[in-house]
């Protein structure tokens, strides 16, 4: 049976799309259907998990169940004028193929069906009628090079066409001294040029799958960085006269004051890049020599939140999914800023995420958006800090909680509370290796009893790169790599270790894509006598270790010897303990 959308016009549920197109069968229909009813989901993404079909498949049909005309590029050429109206810095970003124009109307191709926001961009720079259509990605990536050429001259390109561009302000052509008028800063932010370059180095970042983008004024020139997998990396930058344009842009998008240069600032950006959804946090800093800002990616198309998928080994995934089942108690997860800890609670709360049960997060901020789970901003500046909303949360009858973090001894006091009173609660702290975690809890003061009484386990964690798929090398270590190791030759007879050459899929640094390493500490009766007797870190990370804690270069050595990672990771991200 067809259904209605907002407008009243009746379409065909996209099972029955699917069978128009000849891609599935009725059976696999049913089958989809009932992973759905299970499990929850859409049901387009539940057929591509299961090979049934293509995501270019899905989008296919996605365009068709909307209305949208579905087109062959094979069989069309896109026409000048078409290319002419849409500037590569726009197409390849939103990965859209200009076809036909005829003075009024531009028809462009799109991968992405639901990507239909980002044609106001097309229009507000085309200035004219813009449709899409429907077209095969593969077939939208040959018909962009095909009709602008390769990528490299497009800053060149954008750059020129700022020089040339009147309603820019001379005074921002310049140089140094530039821009200090409030009504100079708004015309660069929303000059078309300026708009591009920006659509462009977002592009090259979600492209080459960075999670941080620093935009930073310095002295005598203008640096972009990217982060990816845990590293910086230098772009070729545009000149430093255009940092007040480009910062002023972000700030415009991120719903910042771009009049105000003096103070810190913080906003949010949700857009699409290339048909794929992406929520940009936006800081701003008062620099020497102009504003410094960063934009942090959450590309939820990169992320999993799977327990499956974020490097837990069989039985570390049956540890945790016990944990997620308990009645009540604290359950840390810890390590250093940007060490995953954040995907590890969303999987786990992803995990337990069921209709039956009520979860509450209090969140600084709230980094992915969790259907059926009640997720709460953290905001300090006006009064609502994790102690006040975990008072509030306890209110409203949940059953699960997230802390995004146990900053002070309150937060830690009414963590411990609700778990007292028959909560489960997830949190983070900052500490190296998990037994660290008891010392830190004492530290911020919480009585050592209460912490016998309360916490469950501690799950410690690092993020290594995964060496590249493509380029991988498998080789024989040396016994200097070894020592360093403090491995035993014969632990290693008959295992090959591996890295990577360096390759266009990874970008030359032999990696793609980061893997996290695992220290469970269950909290047993033993541990909790010695927390109760005080006794020290070492104590307790002895008796971890005799029940069975794997620790983090124990984790690290599993993953050098299964090819995922190097000896270079292993060294840099754990250390050995005795």
């Amino acid at each position: 049976m067809a259904h209605a959308d907002r407008f009243g016009a009746r379409k065909k549920l996209l099972g029955q799309v699917f069978k128009d197109m000849k891609l599935l069968h009725e059976g696999q229909i049913q089958e989809a259907l009932q992973v759905q009813k299970r499990e929850g989901g859409q049901i387009g993404q539940i057929l591509v998990q299961a090979g049934h079909i293509t995501e270019n498949q899905l989008m296919m049909a996605l365009g068709r169940q909307s209305g949208m005309e579905v087109v062959d590029l094979t069989q069309i050429a896109p026409q000048p004028d078409a290319v002419a109206k849409v500037d590569e810095a726009i197409a390849r970003p939103f990965q859209f193929v200009p076809l036909t124009f005829d003075g009024k109307q531009l028809v462009v191709a799109m991968a992405d069906p639901n990507n239909k926001p980002a044609l106001d961009d097309v229009r507000f720079t085309a200035n004219c009628d813009v449709v899409g259509v429907v077209a095969d990605a593969d077939q939208i990536k040959v018909a962009i090079e095909k009709a602008y050429g390769t990528e490299e001259n497009v800053m060149q390109s954008i750059l020129k066409e700022i020089e040339d561009d009147a309603s820019i302000p001379a005074t921002a052509k310049r140089g140094r001294g530039g821009v200090t008028d409030l009504e100079d800063a708004e015309e660069m932010a929303n000059a078309a040029p300026v708009r591009k370059l920006l659509n462009y180095i977002l592009y090259q970042a979600i492209r080459d799958r960075a999670s941080d983008i620093h935009l930073e004024p310095f002295e005598d020139e203008f640096k972009i960085r990217y982060r990816v997998d845990g590293v910086l990396f230098e772009l070729e930058a545009p000149p430093l006269h255009l940092s007040t344009a480009l910062i002023s842009r972000v700030k415009v998008m991120s719903g910042l004051d771009i009049s105000e240069t003096r103070v810190p600032q913080d906003g949010r950006i949700d857009l699409a890049i290339g048909g794929r959804p992406v929520d940009l946090r936006v800081s701003t800093l008062p620099t020497m020599f102009g504003e410094s800002c960063v934009m942090r990616i959450l590309d939820r198309s990169v992320v999993s939140l799977d327990l499956h998928q974020i490097g837990l080994r069989d039985k570390e995934a049956e540890h945790i999914r016990e944990l997620i089942k308990l009645p009540h108690g604290i359950i840390l997860v810890t390590g250093p800023t940007g060490s995953g800890k954040t995907t590890t609670l969303y999987s786990m709360l992803n995990h337990a995420n069921d209709v039956a049960i009520k979860i509450i997060t209090t969140e600084d901020p709230v980094e992915y958006d969790l259907e059926g789970i009640v997720q709460v901003q953290v905001n300090e500046e006006i009064g609502t800090t994790y102690s006040r909303c975990l008072r509030s949360i306890l209110r409203q009858d949940p059953d699960m909680i997230l802390v995004g973090e146990i900053r002070d001894r309150e937060t830690a006091q009414i963590s411990v509370e609700a778990s007292l009173t028959g909560h489960v609660v997830f949190s983070t702290l900052h500490t190296n290796d998990a037994p660290l975690a008891i010392t830190r809890l004492v530290d911020i003061g919480v009585e050592p009893f209460l912490i016998a009484a309360t916490l469950e386990a501690v799950v410690a964690q690092r993020l290594v790169r995964r060496v590249c798929p493509d380029c991988g090398t498998s080789y024989e270590p040396s016994i200097e790599v070894l020592r360093e190791l403090d491995i035993d030759p014969e632990q290693v007879v008959g295992k090959k270790f591996r890295y990577g050459k360096g390759c266009d899929t990874c970008n030359g640094t032999g990696y793609r894509g980061r893997v996290a390493l695992f220290e469970i500490m269950n909290v047993s009766d033993t541990i909790r006598n010695l927390v109760m007797d005080a006794a020290p870190t070492s104590a307790i990370r002895t008796t971890a270790r005799r029940e069975g804690m794997r620790t983090l270069r124990e984790s690290g050595l599993l993953a050098l010897y299964d090819g995922i990672t190097t000896v270079e990771e292993i060294l840099r991200e754990t250390m050995q303990t005795v």
